[in-house]
């Protein structure tokens, strides 16, 4: 495997895909985004293959049977997500550096997996009030589903000792900074 493998991972509502955006947007590291597959149904603006690879339960749960994930986690009862196969190798075959936002646990998995080919960061809010206060402000939840996403933001946190850099996303520019210049370093070697 030539390429390299950068995992991004945070509680829902930390900036992870906000950062990983910006960093993209930015143009200084060359990196591609991989596209993970879930069986949630497209947001308002999300395009399957481009956002996520949506699949049914059935597809989902086929592709399981058939190995085809590098990792995936039921991230809520019946909501799962996961990260191809076939989306990381292919990149890495081609020289390229992948990046993957995906969940703590699998972050965790795809560090094991590929050692030092792969670079951890943990995307960190400054507290848990801010992240309920940022997910009350995105105003696509409902006050039920942000104290579930609290809830499971807090335990997620106990994890992030586990990842090589943990960045804080208390202000979006210096956030985007640091992760910016841990992944150049890392791609540098």
């Amino acid at each position: 495997m030539k390429g390299r493998i950068i995992i991004i991972s945070a509680p829902s509502g930390c900036g992870k895909s906000t950062i990983i955006n910006e960093i993209m947007n930015r143009g200084n590291v060359e990196m591609h985004f991989s596209v993970s597959a879930t069986n949630r149904a497209p947001r308002p603006g999300e395009t399957d293959g481009i956002n996520y690879h949506f699949m049914t339960d059935d597809e989902f749960r086929r592709a399981i049977a058939d190995d085809e994930f590098i990792e995936y986690e039921e991230v809520y009862p019946g909501r799962f997500y996961g990260t191809l196969k076939s989306e990381v190798e292919n990149r890495c075959r081609n020289g390229q550096t992948v990046v993957l936002d995906i969940d703590v646990k699998g972050g965790l998995r795809v560090k094991e997996m590929y050692g030092d080919k792969a670079r951890s960061i943990y995307i960190m809010p400054p507290s848990v009030e801010e992240l309920r206060r940022r997910l009350e402000s995105r105003a696509t939840d409902s006050a039920e589903a942000i104290n579930e996403r609290v809830n499971k933001a807090e335990y997620e946190l106990s994890f992030a000792p586990r990842y090589d850099v943990r960045v804080v996303n208390d202000d979006l520019a210096t956030a985007v900074n640091d992760a910016e210049r841990e992944i150049a370093q890392f791609i540098a070697g």
